[in-house]
Protein backbone atom coordinates (compact mmCIF):
# COMPACT_ATOMS: atom_id res chain seq x y z
CA UNK A 1 0.00 0.00 0.00
CA UNK A 2 1.31 3.96 -0.59
CA UNK A 3 1.81 6.06 1.72
CA UNK A 4 0.35 8.74 2.20
CA UNK A 5 2.13 12.42 2.66
CA UNK A 6 0.82 12.83 6.04
CA UNK A 7 2.32 9.64 6.58
CA UNK A 8 5.36 10.60 4.66
CA UNK A 9 5.81 13.51 6.14
CA UNK A 10 5.57 12.13 9.82
CA UNK A 11 8.32 9.73 8.94
CA UNK A 12 10.45 11.63 7.15
CA UNK A 13 10.14 14.77 9.96
CA UNK A 14 11.10 11.57 13.01
CA UNK A 15 14.43 11.12 10.49
CA UNK A 16 15.56 14.80 9.62
CA UNK A 17 15.47 15.97 13.67
CA UNK A 18 19.05 14.62 14.08
CA UNK A 19 20.10 15.92 10.72
CA UNK A 20 18.65 19.26 10.84
CA UNK A 21 20.14 19.92 14.26
CA UNK A 22 23.63 19.03 12.86
CA UNK A 23 23.18 21.50 9.79
CA UNK A 24 22.03 24.12 12.04
CA UNK A 25 25.40 24.01 14.63
CA UNK A 26 26.63 27.22 15.86
CA UNK A 27 24.16 29.17 14.01
CA UNK A 28 21.28 27.97 15.65
CA UNK A 29 21.16 30.92 18.08
CA UNK A 30 21.01 33.45 15.39
CA UNK A 31 18.67 31.95 12.65
CA UNK A 32 14.87 32.72 12.90
CA UNK A 33 12.04 32.83 11.09
CA UNK A 34 11.63 35.45 8.34
CA UNK A 35 8.17 36.61 7.27
CA UNK A 36 6.65 38.60 4.35
CA UNK A 37 2.92 38.83 3.01
CA UNK A 38 1.38 41.34 0.28
CA UNK A 39 -1.61 41.14 -1.79
CA UNK A 40 -1.12 39.75 -5.29
CA UNK A 41 -3.09 37.61 -7.87
CA UNK A 42 -6.44 39.05 -5.85
CA UNK A 43 -5.35 37.02 -2.92
CA UNK A 44 -2.29 37.43 0.13
CA UNK A 45 0.50 35.96 -0.68
CA UNK A 46 2.45 34.81 2.32
CA UNK A 47 5.98 33.30 2.56
CA UNK A 48 7.69 32.35 5.50
CA UNK A 49 11.27 31.05 5.45
CA UNK A 50 13.84 29.97 7.78
CA UNK A 51 17.42 31.37 7.29
CA UNK A 52 20.75 32.41 9.61
CA UNK A 53 21.22 35.61 7.88
CA UNK A 54 18.30 38.65 8.32
CA UNK A 55 19.67 40.51 5.45
CA UNK A 56 19.73 37.30 2.78
CA UNK A 57 16.71 36.33 3.96
CA UNK A 58 14.95 39.93 3.35
CA UNK A 59 16.10 39.53 -0.14
CA UNK A 60 14.98 36.69 -0.95
CA UNK A 61 11.46 37.02 0.40
CA UNK A 62 11.96 40.03 -2.02
CA UNK A 63 12.52 37.63 -4.72
CA UNK A 64 9.87 35.68 -3.93
CA UNK A 65 7.52 38.44 -4.25
CA UNK A 66 8.49 39.57 -7.09
CA UNK A 67 8.22 35.96 -9.21
CA UNK A 68 4.87 36.12 -7.97
CA UNK A 69 3.86 39.59 -9.38
CA UNK A 70 5.67 39.01 -12.36
CA UNK A 71 3.46 35.44 -12.95
CA UNK A 72 0.59 37.59 -12.45
CA UNK A 73 1.48 39.91 -15.28
CA UNK A 74 1.49 37.26 -17.89
CA UNK A 75 -1.13 35.16 -16.39
CA UNK A 76 -3.94 37.40 -14.95
CA UNK A 77 -7.13 37.75 -17.06
CA UNK A 78 -7.25 41.06 -15.35
CA UNK A 79 -4.68 43.01 -16.47
CA UNK A 80 -5.29 44.04 -20.26
CA UNK A 81 -1.68 43.46 -21.19
CA UNK A 82 -1.41 40.42 -20.20
CA UNK A 83 0.07 37.43 -22.25
CA UNK A 84 -3.43 35.85 -21.26
CA UNK A 85 -5.18 38.82 -22.38
CA UNK A 86 -3.37 38.74 -25.53
CA UNK A 87 -4.29 35.02 -26.11
CA UNK A 88 -8.36 35.73 -25.34
CA UNK A 89 -8.55 38.52 -27.64
CA UNK A 90 -6.49 37.16 -30.96
CA UNK A 91 -6.64 33.23 -30.36
CA UNK A 92 -9.66 32.93 -31.88
CA UNK A 93 -8.38 34.46 -35.03
CA UNK A 94 -5.62 31.96 -35.71
CA UNK A 95 -2.11 30.33 -34.51
CA UNK A 96 -0.32 33.35 -31.84
CA UNK A 97 3.09 32.27 -30.41
CA UNK A 98 3.37 32.34 -26.73
CA UNK A 99 5.87 32.05 -24.30
CA UNK A 100 7.27 28.74 -23.37
CA UNK A 101 5.96 29.54 -19.64
CA UNK A 102 2.71 30.06 -21.11
CA UNK A 103 2.49 27.05 -22.98
CA UNK A 104 4.01 25.11 -20.99
CA UNK A 105 1.24 25.44 -18.25
CA UNK A 106 -1.48 25.11 -21.01
CA UNK A 107 -0.30 21.78 -21.35
CA UNK A 108 -0.22 20.96 -18.38
CA UNK A 109 -3.94 22.40 -17.95
CA UNK A 110 -4.86 20.23 -21.73
CA UNK A 111 -3.07 17.27 -19.49
CA UNK A 112 -5.12 17.38 -15.96
CA UNK A 113 -8.27 18.36 -18.05
CA UNK A 114 -8.23 14.91 -20.05
CA UNK A 115 -7.39 12.71 -17.08
CA UNK A 116 -10.37 14.25 -15.24
CA UNK A 117 -12.58 14.18 -18.08
CA UNK A 118 -13.33 17.83 -18.59
CA UNK A 119 -14.45 18.47 -15.04
CA UNK A 120 -11.34 20.85 -15.20
CA UNK A 121 -11.90 23.23 -18.45
CA UNK A 122 -10.00 26.56 -18.69
CA UNK A 123 -12.52 27.97 -20.68
CA UNK A 124 -15.07 28.05 -18.28
CA UNK A 125 -14.06 31.57 -18.34
CA UNK A 126 -16.47 31.56 -21.73
CA UNK A 127 -19.38 31.53 -19.49
CA UNK A 128 -17.23 32.57 -16.16
CA UNK A 129 -17.23 36.51 -17.33
CA UNK A 130 -20.84 36.61 -16.97
CA UNK A 131 -20.59 36.35 -13.64
CA UNK A 132 -19.88 39.08 -11.31
CA UNK A 133 -19.22 37.77 -7.77
CA UNK A 134 -18.86 41.18 -6.27
CA UNK A 135 -22.24 42.91 -7.89
CA UNK A 136 -24.10 39.85 -7.03
CA UNK A 137 -24.53 39.47 -10.85
CA UNK A 138 -24.99 36.34 -12.68
CA UNK A 139 -26.39 35.50 -16.49
CA UNK A 140 -29.52 34.60 -17.72
CA UNK A 141 -30.34 31.57 -19.11
CA UNK A 142 -30.30 33.14 -22.80
CA UNK A 143 -26.67 34.32 -21.81
CA UNK A 144 -25.61 31.44 -20.15
CA UNK A 145 -27.12 29.13 -23.23
CA UNK A 146 -25.08 31.16 -26.14
CA UNK A 147 -21.83 30.88 -24.19
CA UNK A 148 -21.97 27.36 -22.99
CA UNK A 149 -21.10 26.06 -26.80
CA UNK A 150 -17.86 28.13 -26.16
CA UNK A 151 -16.82 25.69 -23.45
CA UNK A 152 -14.55 22.68 -24.15
CA UNK A 153 -11.04 22.42 -23.11
CA UNK A 154 -10.36 21.13 -26.59
CA UNK A 155 -11.04 23.96 -28.24
CA UNK A 156 -7.86 25.21 -27.23
CA UNK A 157 -5.64 23.34 -30.08
CA UNK A 158 -1.76 23.69 -29.02
CA UNK A 159 1.01 23.01 -31.74
CA UNK A 160 4.90 22.58 -30.59
CA UNK A 161 6.76 24.21 -30.11
CA UNK A 162 4.95 27.52 -29.25
CA UNK A 163 1.96 27.88 -31.31
CA UNK A 164 -1.64 28.44 -29.27
CA UNK A 165 -5.40 29.05 -31.27
CA UNK A 166 -8.73 29.03 -29.89
CA UNK A 167 -10.68 26.87 -32.41
CA UNK A 168 -14.27 28.72 -32.27
CA UNK A 169 -14.93 32.21 -31.69
CA UNK A 170 -16.02 32.86 -28.37
CA UNK A 171 -13.74 31.10 -26.55
CA UNK A 172 -12.22 32.67 -23.13
CA UNK A 173 -9.86 30.77 -20.84
CA UNK A 174 -8.70 31.64 -17.27
CA UNK A 175 -5.60 30.18 -15.62
CA UNK A 176 -7.29 31.08 -12.44
CA UNK A 177 -7.67 27.11 -11.27
CA UNK A 178 -3.98 26.53 -11.78
CA UNK A 179 -1.53 29.64 -12.10
CA UNK A 180 -1.53 30.00 -8.13
CA UNK A 181 0.10 26.70 -7.85
CA UNK A 182 2.61 26.92 -10.32
CA UNK A 183 3.60 30.41 -8.78
CA UNK A 184 3.92 28.74 -5.39
CA UNK A 185 6.28 25.85 -6.96
CA UNK A 186 8.18 28.16 -8.62
CA UNK A 187 8.72 30.77 -5.09
CA UNK A 188 10.02 27.41 -3.72
CA UNK A 189 12.38 26.19 -6.03
CA UNK A 190 13.73 29.51 -6.28
CA UNK A 191 13.98 29.61 -2.60
CA UNK A 192 15.74 25.90 -2.55
CA UNK A 193 18.15 26.81 -5.47
CA UNK A 194 19.67 29.70 -2.50
CA UNK A 195 20.11 27.23 -0.11
CA UNK A 196 16.49 27.47 1.70
CA UNK A 197 15.68 24.02 3.68
CA UNK A 198 12.70 24.88 5.60
CA UNK A 199 10.14 27.27 3.92
CA UNK A 200 6.09 27.74 3.12
CA UNK A 201 4.89 30.26 0.20
CA UNK A 202 0.99 30.76 -0.24
CA UNK A 203 -1.32 32.20 -2.41
CA UNK A 204 -4.54 31.77 -0.96
CA UNK A 205 -5.93 28.02 -0.83
CA UNK A 206 -2.55 27.28 -2.56
CA UNK A 207 0.65 26.43 -0.43
CA UNK A 208 3.93 24.56 -1.34
CA UNK A 209 5.99 23.38 1.62
CA UNK A 210 9.69 23.37 1.68
CA UNK A 211 11.15 20.80 4.69
CA UNK A 212 9.75 20.70 7.91
CA UNK A 213 8.90 23.58 10.27
CA UNK A 214 12.31 23.06 12.82
CA UNK A 215 12.22 19.10 13.43
CA UNK A 216 8.08 19.20 13.30
CA UNK A 217 5.95 18.87 10.65
CA UNK A 218 4.09 22.45 9.19
CA UNK A 219 0.22 22.26 10.66
CA UNK A 220 -1.88 23.59 7.56
CA UNK A 221 -5.22 24.02 8.53
CA UNK A 222 -8.12 23.41 6.12
CA UNK A 223 -10.81 26.26 6.82
CA UNK A 224 -14.39 25.40 8.01
CA UNK A 225 -16.62 26.79 5.09
CA UNK A 226 -19.34 28.07 6.67
CA UNK A 227 -17.61 29.42 9.65
CA UNK A 228 -14.40 31.32 8.85
CA UNK A 229 -12.74 31.50 11.85
CA UNK A 230 -12.80 27.83 12.45
CA UNK A 231 -10.36 25.17 10.92
CA UNK A 232 -12.64 21.73 10.19
CA UNK A 233 -9.22 19.82 10.15
CA UNK A 234 -5.27 20.44 10.67
CA UNK A 235 -3.10 18.61 8.59
CA UNK A 236 0.76 18.21 9.24
CA UNK A 237 3.05 17.84 6.13
CA UNK A 238 5.96 18.42 5.21
CA UNK A 239 7.24 18.76 1.62
CA UNK A 240 4.18 19.02 0.43
CA UNK A 241 1.51 21.24 -2.14
CA UNK A 242 -1.77 21.44 -0.17
CA UNK A 243 -4.63 23.14 -2.25
CA UNK A 244 -8.02 24.06 -0.98
CA UNK A 245 -10.77 25.02 -3.20
CA UNK A 246 -14.57 25.57 -1.38
CA UNK A 247 -17.57 27.27 -2.10
CA UNK A 248 -17.30 30.36 0.08
CA UNK A 249 -14.10 32.00 -1.81
CA UNK A 250 -15.99 33.86 -4.32
CA UNK A 251 -19.87 33.72 -3.71
CA UNK A 252 -23.29 35.51 -3.68
CA UNK A 253 -26.68 34.00 -2.34
CA UNK A 254 -30.09 34.46 -4.27
CA UNK A 255 -33.19 32.82 -2.86
CA UNK A 256 -31.57 30.34 -0.79
CA UNK A 257 -28.92 29.59 -3.93
CA UNK A 258 -25.26 29.65 -3.64
CA UNK A 259 -23.59 31.24 -7.01
CA UNK A 260 -19.93 30.64 -6.31
CA UNK A 261 -16.75 30.83 -8.62
CA UNK A 262 -16.07 27.05 -9.54
CA UNK A 263 -18.52 26.37 -12.54
CA UNK A 264 -19.53 22.98 -13.72
CA UNK A 265 -18.17 23.41 -17.56
CA UNK A 266 -21.27 21.66 -18.43
CA UNK A 267 -24.15 23.58 -17.17
CA UNK A 268 -22.13 26.85 -16.78
CA UNK A 269 -23.85 27.08 -12.81
CA UNK A 270 -21.74 26.73 -9.96
CA UNK A 271 -21.05 23.21 -8.66
CA UNK A 272 -22.82 22.02 -5.68
CA UNK A 273 -21.95 18.66 -4.72
CA UNK A 274 -19.28 19.81 -2.33
CA UNK A 275 -18.53 22.78 -0.09
CA UNK A 276 -14.90 22.59 0.31
CA UNK A 277 -11.95 20.80 -1.28
CA UNK A 278 -8.63 19.90 -0.20
CA UNK A 279 -6.03 18.02 -2.73
CA UNK A 280 -1.96 17.34 -1.07
CA UNK A 281 0.83 16.12 -3.73
CA UNK A 282 4.22 16.60 -4.78
CA UNK A 283 3.42 19.66 -6.86
CA UNK A 284 1.31 22.72 -6.45
CA UNK A 285 0.45 23.00 -10.20
CA UNK A 286 -1.17 19.60 -10.47
CA UNK A 287 -3.04 20.06 -6.66
CA UNK A 288 -4.26 23.72 -7.51
CA UNK A 289 -5.71 22.31 -10.68
CA UNK A 290 -6.90 19.06 -8.87
CA UNK A 291 -8.86 20.48 -6.31
CA UNK A 292 -10.72 21.86 -8.88
CA UNK A 293 -11.85 19.16 -10.70
CA UNK A 294 -12.66 17.44 -7.83
CA UNK A 295 -15.04 20.04 -6.60
CA UNK A 296 -16.94 19.66 -9.84
CA UNK A 297 -16.64 15.82 -9.90
CA UNK A 298 -18.29 15.29 -6.83
CA UNK A 299 -17.73 13.24 -4.10
CA UNK A 300 -18.14 9.98 -5.29
CA UNK A 301 -15.93 10.79 -8.75
CA UNK A 302 -13.75 12.84 -7.60
CA UNK A 303 -12.47 9.77 -4.80
CA UNK A 304 -12.50 7.93 -7.13
CA UNK A 305 -10.29 9.92 -9.43
CA UNK A 306 -7.93 10.70 -6.68
CA UNK A 307 -7.42 6.63 -5.46
CA UNK A 308 -6.15 6.51 -9.03
CA UNK A 309 -3.25 9.28 -8.72
CA UNK A 310 -0.26 7.97 -7.15
CA UNK A 311 0.86 9.89 -4.03
CA UNK A 312 -2.38 12.14 -4.04
CA UNK A 313 -4.66 12.51 -1.15
CA UNK A 314 -7.63 14.40 -0.36
CA UNK A 315 -9.79 16.29 1.97
CA UNK A 316 -13.53 17.16 0.89
CA UNK A 317 -16.47 18.91 2.72
CA UNK A 318 -19.98 17.25 1.14
CA UNK A 319 -22.52 19.26 0.83
CA UNK A 320 -24.00 18.37 4.26
CA UNK A 321 -20.70 19.22 6.01
CA UNK A 322 -19.11 16.17 6.59
CA UNK A 323 -15.85 15.10 6.43
CA UNK A 324 -14.54 12.66 3.26
CA UNK A 325 -11.02 11.47 2.81
CA UNK A 326 -9.51 9.70 0.01
CA UNK A 327 -9.32 5.89 0.40
CA UNK A 328 -5.22 6.69 1.90
CA UNK A 329 -5.56 8.56 4.67
CA UNK A 330 -9.38 7.67 5.88
CA UNK A 331 -7.75 5.18 8.46
CA UNK A 332 -5.64 7.83 9.97
CA UNK A 333 -9.12 10.00 10.09
CA UNK A 334 -10.99 7.48 11.81
CA UNK A 335 -8.54 6.52 14.57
Amino acid sequence: MKRTFVQRSLTRTAASIALICAMLGSNLAQAEWHRDEQAIMGTRVHAELWHVDSAVAEALLAEVMAEMRRIESVFSPYIEGSELSRLNRQAAAGWQTVSAEMYALLAAAARISALSDGAFDITYASAGHLYNYRQRERPDADALAAALPAIDYRFVQLREPDQVRFERAGVLIDLGGIAKGYAVDRAIERLERRGVSQAIVAAGGDSRILGDRRGRPWSVGVQHPRRPQEMIAVLPLVDTAVSTSGDYERYFEREGIRFHHILDPTSGDSARGLRSVTIMGPEGIFTDALSTAVFVLGVDAGLALIDRLPGIDAVLVDASGALRYSADIAPAAAD
